[in-house]
C-alpha cells in the first residue's frame, strides 16, 4: 500500500513539474516575442527595405516603381514614408522629397508601389530610402 502511494505521488509530482516547465517555456517564448515586437516597432527602417527603378514618361515626369519588403518577424507596417533623392551626373544632390506608401505590409511580405514626380532639371539618378512607418 505504501509503495502504491509513493509511486502515485512520484507520478503526480512528475506531471506537475512537466506542466510547470511547459508554462515557464511558454512564458519565456511570449516575453521573447514581446521584446522582438518592441524592437521592430521602434526601428521600422531596420526591418523595411526598398528597391526601385525610374523612367521618364512623355509628360516629362519621372515614374518610380518599386517594392518595399518587410523582414520583421512579428510587426505589420503601414504608411511607409520614403525619401527620394535626385542626383546629377556628377553625384551632386539636386533635390529631396518624401513620399508615403499607404499600404499594409505583413511580416515576410512585400508591397509594390508606383508614383510620379517631376525631377529637377539635370537629374540623372535617384535613391530611395525608408524613413519610417506606422505599426498596428
Amino acid at each position: 500500500m505504501r509503495l502504491t502511494v509513493m509511486v502515485m505521488a512520484l507520478f503526480f509530482s512528475a506531471c506537475s513539474s512537466t506542466s510547470e516547465k511547459q508554462v515557464e517555456e511558454k512564458e519565456k517564448y511570449e516575453k521573447a516575442v514581446e521584446s522582438l515586437e518592441e524592437k521592430e516597432k521602434k526601428n521600422p527602417a531596420q526591418f523595411l527595405s526598398v528597391s526601385g527603378r525610374d523612367k521618364h514618361n512623355l509628360l516629362g515626369q519621372t515614374v518610380i516603381r518599386g517594392a518595399i519588403s518587410n523582414r520583421a518577424k512579428v510587426c505589420v507596417y503601414k504608411d511607409v514614408e520614403l525619401e527620394v533623392s535626385f542626383f546629377s551626373k556628377t553625384g551632386t544632390l539636386l533635390e529631396k522629397g518624401n513620399e508615403t506608401i499607404y499600404d499594409e505590409i505583413l511580416p515576410g511580405k512585400s508591397s509594390e508601389f508606383k508614383f510620379k514626380n517631376f525631377a529637377p532639371k539635370g537629374s540623372d539618378s535617384i535613391t530611395i530610402k525608408v524613413l519610417g512607418a506606422k505599426t498596428n
